[in-house]
């Protein structure tokens, strides 16, 4: 396969260059890629991470990891399209039991019976429990800075964005519970991403306690994303909000996915535990079919996911993103960027939450770094209130495209000097 030149703009770093894409990938690397992965097969997987990026540019964006899905996955996949059977799923059915013993196994919750409701991804998820469980002009407390479609969704609903912001300090990202206690009376609902998206902090129990507090005392809605639960990195145990107290489990709507711990987001299956019943008898005078069903392949992907055949796979994922944000926070410290791009090593998640403010002074670094760096990450500007000068990298890749992507925006950052950036809004 013949090599991509580079742009005319590329800034010449050390690493292997981006070859021309392939129409596909080809078979998938050994070891699952946690060890290495080639540019090329990359640059030719068909998934909107890759195929929307552009040529010679390397894709640190979209929460999808670089890594194939596990093998029993994909074995399962391929055992129910040689069978034939591609009909009508119960999804709740299927999925109910298996997932209860993952939050009993993995996180000490046995979630009462009976409450679990499939739904395409947690995005769909949310929009439907805040059309259920508030009204238009209701206040919504979100984590701030947040995923994207949260806020869009609060936003494009009708509902009053109040923002509970992190704040980088010494000991890295911090809740400010102050604003907590202040948003509360105002507020209908809680949002809750723990682990968070996009600074990869774990809450403590001492931080939950204290939301559910105020939960239980303004009479809240409380719809926490758990998405990334299974990726801690850190010595921190992920505690469910709903495990926290029966009072807390009342009043709580638990969302997970295999999506993000098995890199299945293309697969459409998340559910929702409906401890909440105010929210759940209000879904239930909606029409049965408005919100669709997950299809067969989707619940056969989560099934073989949360099966035990998995778990060597996962405990090697882990390993490679704890690694992965070791190196980033070495990076991070290092002479070539240390206090010119600011951030914390991330606790849990594949995600890491960067301030290149003092190293750029620009409202979207991110378009700056895809230009300069060719390396793409997710623009701040994006994420609500106090992303503007922030970008979101996705670390989640083997340490040879790790490499080449710190080495990228390094080169790029020794070159700022030479711009002038436009100062940062606000």
């Amino acid at each position: 396969m013949g090599r991509l030149a580079a742009p005319p703009n590329m800034p010449c770093v050390p690493g292997q260059s981006l070859p021309n894409p392939a129409p596909l990938p080809g078979p998938v690397p050994p070891g699952d890629g946690f060890d290495h992965l080639d540019l090329g097969w990359l640059a030719g997987r068909p998934g909107v991470k890759w195929s929307s990026t552009p040529a010679g540019t390397i894709a640190a964006w979209v929460a999808d990891m670089d890594f194939p899905a596990p093998a029993p996955v994909r074995r399962s996949l391929a055992k129910l399209a040689d069978e034939g059977d591609l009909g009508y799923s119960a999804a709740a059915q299927l999925l109910e039991e298996p997932w209860a013993k993952r939050m009993v196994s993995r996180f000490g919750w046995e979630p009462k019976a009976g409450l679990l409701r499939p739904f395409s991804d947690v995005v769909q998820a949310v929009q439907v429990l805040l059309h259920a469980g508030t009204r238009p002009g209701d206040g919504i407390i979100v984590l701030t800075p947040s995923y994207p479609p949260f806020v869009s969704s609060v936003r494009e609903m009708g509902r009053r964005l109040l923002s509970l912001p992190f704040t980088f300090g010494p000991q890295g990202w911090e809740l400010d519970l102050e604003a907590a206690r202040a948003l509360a009376p105002a507020a209908r609902a809680i949002l809750l991403v723990n682990p968070h998206n996009p600074t990869g902090r774990v809450l403590r129990r001492a931080e939950l306690e204290l939301l559910a507090d105020l939960a239980e005392r303004y009479d809240l809605l409380v719809v926490s994303d758990e998405i990334h639960a299974d990726l801690v990195l850190a010595d921190i145990d992920h505690i469910p909000f709903a495990s926290l107290s029966e009072e807390a489990a009342r009043r709580t709507v638990t969302l997970y996915s295999a999506s993000k711990s098995f890199n299945l987001g293309g697969m459409r299956c998340a559910v929702a535990h409906m401890g909440h019943g105010a929210t759940r008898a209000q879904m239930a005078t909606l029409p049965s079919h408005l919100f669709g069903e997950v299809g067969l392949a989707a619940v056969t992907a989560a099934l073989a996911a949360w099966s035990d055949e998995t778990d060597p796979w996962l405990r090697r994922c882990v390993a490679r993103l704890r690694d992965n944000a070791t190196e980033l926070g070495s990076w991070l410290r290092s002479s070539e960027v240390g206090g010119r791009v600011l951030g914390a090593r991330p606790e849990a998640t594949y995600l890491a939450w960067l301030d290149f403010r003092p190293a750029l002074g620009l409202d979207d670094p991110a378009g700056w770094l895809s230009r300069h760096a060719h390396v793409r990450l997710s623009a701040g500007p994006e994420f609500g209130p106090g992303g503007a000068g922030f970008a979101r990298l996705n670390f989640a890749t083997a340490p040879n495209v790790l490499a080449e992507l710190l080495g990228r925006l390094s080169a790029a950052l020794a070159g700022a000097g030479a711009v002038q950036p436009a100062p940062v809004a606000g």
